[in-house]
């Protein structure tokens, strides 16, 4: 009989309450809710990527403030609080207010309001504007109570994300939102807390050029674990999860672990910091006993790749990149590229960072955003899905893998055969990019313009068994692409790799839009 998981995984449930009373998992962070809560500024903001906790970080925060002691029994709260103290909240869940115009927004944002007022009790304002009605809602609040009111706004960015790259849609909506944040800085004396999450920074807002008191905890040292969770925390409040898991996959626990961290963890959003591990995906892979695309599989942001689009970024060029900080942690509106994106999207993180030059790192977190992204990009290449694309990808790796060169190259042909003409794919570029999105795709290392002594090798793909040195060609012919790789000397380069290195010369038909010929030869 298949064993059954030890503890209930609190997959999709993002209520603090129903988690703590129905006995699902919960890892405790409420020693950071203590500091967030009882430090000196009142305002707070945290950017962390879509499902990484930050809806379940804001409702402890409601169960907290409304004094639901009850809830924190076990926890580390439950030693540091004494006073217990219920104050009035407002929360707004923005994750819904999406694919908008100004008017749909507007009456969302009226929805938001009545909620909070019924819940509170207070008169229903409906009439009124959304800002006159929230001011007035913070005022109510404050005087039915006699307590200082605590305002979560989650997702706070939501309603703008996906009209990132309209330059009509963008404008509208922003001045939508601007004018409901706005009542923020002049309800200050009756605010306790206002906490805020989302995924980029709008500088345009109001919130972040008003509130100039508002502290950015995205990068601060003590909250680099508040989402997400660490190794330390499986280890110590999933061990016997761990037992079970190896069980399953017929492994040992740091077997597990292993395959745990090199398809989930990765993630940092300071230095340093300890690994961070998407707990979306690793609560999905204990609650099914098995490894999957968790994360991505829930749904590629749509703004991503068309702003992937609108900066030109090839697929090589998403990783690998040292930046100031400034450079990925910067308001979406003065964004020059899509760094800042990537980063606060969580498809690149903090791999590195160097004191002497004050320098990040950033790189793709883990297999999972890895495969994910090459899959999301590849419909750029090749500009449709195929009916055999899939047994073509697995027949493609199996070849590969056996060491069959030019079996794998038949089945590219056959595949990029099956794709309808299109245009800008008379470049050799064009399917340089192409082969890094495949073979990434398939978990093989791949780099591309890789420099030599005497040149730039096009494509280099290291198997588990051998190493090629390749060289694309558009409308020439195979030949043409190995005498230069002769000429260049390019497999002199990689003569300590300790693998067999084989040369691949490669053209490709403009008129066919596939492999025309290929000559594969050793080293």
């Amino acid at each position: 009989m298949e064993q059954q998981a030890l503890k209930l995984y609190p997959v999709g449930i993002q209520t603090f309450s129903e988690i703590r009373t129905k006995g699902y998992l919960y890892i405790d962070k409420t020693a950071q809710v203590y500091r967030m809560t009882h430090s000196a500024s009142k305002y707070m903001f945290l950017s962390r990527p879509r499902r990484f906790g930050k809806s379940l970080l804001v409702s402890t925060l409601q169960s907290y403030f409304e004094g639901r002691k009850e809830l924190f029994r076990g926890l580390a709260m439950e030693g540091l609080e004494a006073e217990w103290v219920s104050c009035p909240v407002l929360r707004f869940d923005m994750s819904l207010g999406k694919h908008m115009d100004g008017e749909t927004l507007t009456r969302y944002l009226h929805n938001q309001l009545q909620d909070n007022e019924l819940r509170l009790g207070i008169s229903p304002r409906d009439t009124l504007d959304t800002n006159t009605r929230l001011a007035n809602l913070i005022g109510d609040a404050f005087r039915k109570y006699g307590r200082q009111v605590v305002v979560l706004i989650d997702e706070y960015d939501a309603p703008l994300l996906d009209v990132l790259h309209e330059d009509r849609d963008l404008p509208v909506l922003r001045n939508v939102m601007r004018n409901f944040y706005s009542p923020l800085k002049a309800c200050d004396p009756y605010l306790r807390f206002v906490f805020l999450t989302g995924i980029t920074k709008f500088s345009q807002l109001s919130i972040f050029s008003e509130l100039n008191n508002i502290q950015n905890i995205s990068m601060h040292e003590d909250y680099a674990s508040l989402c997400g969770i660490t190794e330390e925390e499986i280890r110590t409040q999933m061990d016997a999860d761990l037992d079970a898991f190896a069980s399953r996959l017929k492994t040992t626990k740091e077997g597990v672990l292993e395959k745990l961290k090199s398809n989930y963890d990765g993630y940092h959003f300071t230095w340093p910091s300890p690994d961070i591990y998407n707990p979306y995906s690793l609560f999905n892979a204990f609650n099914d006993g098995k490894l999957d695309a968790y994360w991505f599989g829930s749904g590629t942001p749509a703004y991503l790749i068309e702003m992937l689009r609108k900066y030109h970024v090839a697929p090589q060029q998403v990783g690998g990149r040292k930046v100031m900080a400034a450079a990925f942690d910067a308001p979406t509106e003065r964004m020059t590229d899509i760094t800042p994106l990537l980063y606060q999207s969580g498809y690149i993180t903090i791999k590195d960072y160097s004191p002497l030059t004050r320098l990040y790192r950033l790189d793709l977190p883990n297999n999972e955003v890895r495969i994910g992204l090459m899959q999301s990009l590849l419909p750029n290449y090749v500009h449709q899905y195929t009916a055999d694309g899939l047994t073509t990808v697995a027949l493609f790796y199996e070849a590969l893998t056996k060491g069959d060169m030019d079996g794998a190259l038949r089945l590219l042909q056959q595949f990029l055969l099956t794709v309808p003409y299109c245009d800008h794919t008379d470049y050799e570029g064009h399917y340089q990019q192409m082969f890094y999105v495949i073979f990434s795709l398939l978990g093989i290392y791949v780099d591309v313009e890789v420099r030599t002594p005497r040149g730039r090798v096009d494509v280099v793909l290291r198997t588990a068994s051998t190493l090629y040195v390749m060289e694309l060609k558009l409308n020439q012919d195979a030949e043409a692409a190995m005498r230069q790789i002769d000429l260049k000397q390019y497999p002199e380069r990689f003569a300590l790799c300790g693998l067999p290195v084989v040369k691949v010369g490669i053209n490709f038909d403009g008129e066919k839009k596939t492999l025309g010929d290929w000559v594969i030869e050793k080293a």
